[in-house]
């Protein structure tokens, strides 16, 4: 079962979605359909795609979305906010141990094959000292809504 964002169990809608159900009332289906069609000609357009490794075809797909946006109150964000900053401080204190100290190696916590074999480490960077310490600057990180009160952050 999967957890409705914009309608409570009673069929209601939820506050945050007050405005979107509102304009969802006001648009066709044929609206919709022309809406989706563009946003997915703009993904594609901008190169917003992957490809499924191991897929034979190669095909290039699009991210995926929804036409409809997912709205979060002001209390729901506070928690994903915090979530998410820890995140990326994480990894950038992850980030700056393996292109300094290595602590995490000489530790046995990862495998250093992991890191040495990896296309996406750069040995030019071992012992530089990047600005304010951040090695991420963008991050794109996915949140699954499981109900009405918890978030998965992927």
């Amino acid at each position: 079962m999967s957890f409705d964002e914009m309608r409570r169990e009673d069929g209601s809608i939820r506050a945050p979605y007050l405005e979107v159900a509102n304009w969802l009332e006001s648009v066709t289906s044929a609206q919709l359909e022309r809406r989706r069609a563009e946003a997915e000609l703009f993904y594609r357009r901008g190169g917003i795609t992957f490809a499924v490794y191991g897929d034979a075809q190669g095909e290039e797909r699009i991210i995926p979305y929804d036409i409809i946006p997912r709205i979060l109150s002001a209390g729901e964000w506070a928690r994903l906010k915090a979530g998410l900053e820890q995140r990326i401080r994480t990894l950038n204190l992850y980030l700056a141990d393996i292109y300094g100290p290595r602590e995490i190696l000489k530790a046995g916590i990862v495998p250093a094959d992991l890191v040495w074999r990896n296309p996406a480490y750069r040995p030019e960077m071992a012992g530089l000292a990047v600005p304010h310490g951040i090695y991420i600057h963008i991050a794109g990180i996915d949140i699954v809504r499981v109900d009405g009160d918890d978030f998965y952050v992927l």
